[in-house]
Protein backbone atom coordinates (compact mmCIF):
# COMPACT_ATOMS: atom_id res chain seq x y z
CA UNK A 1 0.00 0.00 0.00
CA UNK A 2 1.00 3.13 -0.59
CA UNK A 3 0.41 5.20 2.25
CA UNK A 4 2.34 8.51 1.17
CA UNK A 5 0.65 8.75 -2.25
CA UNK A 6 -2.75 7.90 -0.65
CA UNK A 7 -2.64 10.30 2.12
CA UNK A 8 -1.43 13.01 -0.58
CA UNK A 9 -4.55 12.15 -2.33
CA UNK A 10 -6.98 12.50 0.42
CA UNK A 11 -5.60 15.53 1.78
CA UNK A 12 -6.30 17.09 -1.78
CA UNK A 13 -9.78 15.42 -1.58
CA UNK A 14 -10.81 17.37 1.91
CA UNK A 15 -9.16 20.85 -0.29
CA UNK A 16 -11.07 20.60 -3.24
CA UNK A 17 -14.52 19.58 -0.99
CA UNK A 18 -13.64 22.73 1.27
CA UNK A 19 -13.22 24.48 -1.68
CA UNK A 20 -16.18 23.66 -3.47
CA UNK A 21 -18.26 24.46 -0.30
CA UNK A 22 -16.97 27.72 0.00
CA UNK A 23 -17.73 28.89 -3.80
CA UNK A 24 -21.42 27.35 -3.54
CA UNK A 25 -21.82 29.82 -0.53
CA UNK A 26 -20.58 32.60 -2.57
CA UNK A 27 -22.96 31.59 -5.82
CA UNK A 28 -20.05 30.58 -7.58
CA UNK A 29 -22.11 27.40 -8.63
CA UNK A 30 -19.93 26.48 -12.06
CA UNK A 31 -16.74 26.52 -10.22
CA UNK A 32 -18.46 24.67 -6.70
CA UNK A 33 -19.29 21.60 -9.57
CA UNK A 34 -16.21 21.46 -10.80
CA UNK A 35 -14.26 21.64 -7.29
CA UNK A 36 -16.95 18.80 -6.08
CA UNK A 37 -15.68 16.58 -8.82
CA UNK A 38 -11.90 16.91 -8.10
CA UNK A 39 -12.92 15.89 -4.62
CA UNK A 40 -14.32 12.95 -5.53
CA UNK A 41 -11.62 12.21 -8.35
CA UNK A 42 -8.54 12.48 -5.32
CA UNK A 43 -10.69 10.51 -2.67
CA UNK A 44 -11.22 7.60 -5.60
CA UNK A 45 -7.33 7.87 -6.00
CA UNK A 46 -7.00 7.54 -3.05
CA UNK A 47 -8.79 4.41 -2.66
CA UNK A 48 -7.41 2.63 -5.39
CA UNK A 49 -3.74 3.08 -4.29
CA UNK A 50 -5.51 0.68 -1.65
CA UNK A 51 -5.54 -1.52 -3.79
CA UNK A 52 -2.27 -0.70 -5.44
CA UNK A 53 -3.74 0.65 -8.83
CA UNK A 54 -2.39 4.35 -9.66
CA UNK A 55 -4.51 6.19 -12.40
CA UNK A 56 -2.79 8.90 -14.87
CA UNK A 57 -6.27 9.67 -16.78
CA UNK A 58 -9.75 11.04 -15.41
CA UNK A 59 -11.23 8.15 -17.75
CA UNK A 60 -9.02 5.55 -15.57
CA UNK A 61 -9.75 6.60 -12.58
CA UNK A 62 -13.39 6.08 -13.66
CA UNK A 63 -13.00 2.37 -15.37
CA UNK A 64 -10.59 1.25 -12.40
CA UNK A 65 -13.07 2.12 -9.77
CA UNK A 66 -15.55 0.11 -11.66
CA UNK A 67 -13.59 -2.88 -11.97
CA UNK A 68 -11.66 -2.81 -8.65
CA UNK A 69 -13.89 -1.40 -6.31
CA UNK A 70 -17.00 -2.20 -7.35
CA UNK A 71 -16.93 -5.60 -9.41
CA UNK A 72 -14.95 -6.90 -6.29
CA UNK A 73 -17.63 -5.87 -4.11
CA UNK A 74 -15.12 -3.31 -1.86
CA UNK A 75 -17.64 -0.37 -2.62
CA UNK A 76 -21.40 -0.31 -3.47
CA UNK A 77 -22.41 0.99 -7.06
CA UNK A 78 -23.97 3.77 -6.23
CA UNK A 79 -20.94 5.45 -5.89
CA UNK A 80 -19.31 5.06 -9.12
CA UNK A 81 -22.61 6.52 -10.16
CA UNK A 82 -22.07 9.70 -7.94
CA UNK A 83 -18.26 9.68 -9.94
CA UNK A 84 -19.52 9.35 -13.27
CA UNK A 85 -22.48 12.29 -12.70
CA UNK A 86 -19.54 14.79 -11.37
CA UNK A 87 -17.62 13.80 -13.75
CA UNK A 88 -19.74 15.14 -16.45
CA UNK A 89 -20.84 17.46 -14.90
CA UNK A 90 -17.20 18.82 -14.41
CA UNK A 91 -16.88 18.71 -18.31
CA UNK A 92 -19.94 20.73 -18.62
CA UNK A 93 -19.02 23.62 -15.74
CA UNK A 94 -15.74 23.84 -17.13
CA UNK A 95 -16.13 24.23 -21.15
CA UNK A 96 -19.47 24.86 -21.74
CA UNK A 97 -19.65 28.51 -21.53
CA UNK A 98 -23.40 29.15 -22.05
CA UNK A 99 -24.43 26.57 -19.20
CA UNK A 100 -25.11 27.82 -15.87
CA UNK A 101 -26.01 25.61 -13.13
CA UNK A 102 -28.55 26.35 -11.02
CA UNK A 103 -27.97 26.20 -6.89
CA UNK A 104 -30.01 23.34 -6.48
CA UNK A 105 -27.52 21.00 -8.96
CA UNK A 106 -24.24 22.64 -7.17
CA UNK A 107 -25.33 21.78 -3.79
CA UNK A 108 -26.39 18.70 -4.93
CA UNK A 109 -22.97 17.79 -6.23
CA UNK A 110 -21.38 19.20 -3.12
CA UNK A 111 -22.98 17.29 -1.07
CA UNK A 112 -22.82 14.22 -3.16
CA UNK A 113 -18.94 15.20 -2.63
CA UNK A 114 -19.39 15.30 0.69
CA UNK A 115 -20.69 11.44 1.28
CA UNK A 116 -18.38 9.93 -1.46
CA UNK A 117 -15.43 11.29 0.91
CA UNK A 118 -17.44 9.90 4.11
CA UNK A 119 -18.05 6.47 2.46
CA UNK A 120 -14.05 6.40 0.91
CA UNK A 121 -12.65 7.59 4.41
CA UNK A 122 -14.49 4.31 5.95
CA UNK A 123 -12.76 2.65 3.16
CA UNK A 124 -9.64 3.72 4.09
CA UNK A 125 -10.12 2.90 7.56
CA UNK A 126 -10.84 -0.74 6.95
CA UNK A 127 -7.77 -0.42 5.24
CA UNK A 128 -6.13 0.07 7.65
CA UNK A 129 -4.76 3.70 7.74
CA UNK A 130 -5.69 5.46 11.06
CA UNK A 131 -6.79 8.96 12.06
CA UNK A 132 -3.13 9.92 12.47
CA UNK A 133 -2.62 8.81 8.84
CA UNK A 134 -5.94 10.33 7.09
CA UNK A 135 -8.58 13.08 8.93
CA UNK A 136 -11.64 12.48 8.78
CA UNK A 137 -14.15 14.37 5.98
CA UNK A 138 -16.45 17.16 7.39
CA UNK A 139 -19.70 17.64 6.68
CA UNK A 140 -21.28 17.67 3.35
Amino acid sequence: MRKTQIRAEWKRALKAHGAAKALLKEDFYEDAVSRAYYAVLHAAKAALLTRDVACESHAAVRRSVGKELIQKGNLEREWAIILAQAQDDRALADYDVELAFSEKVARKRVEDAGRFLARIYSLLREADLKDTEITPPTEP
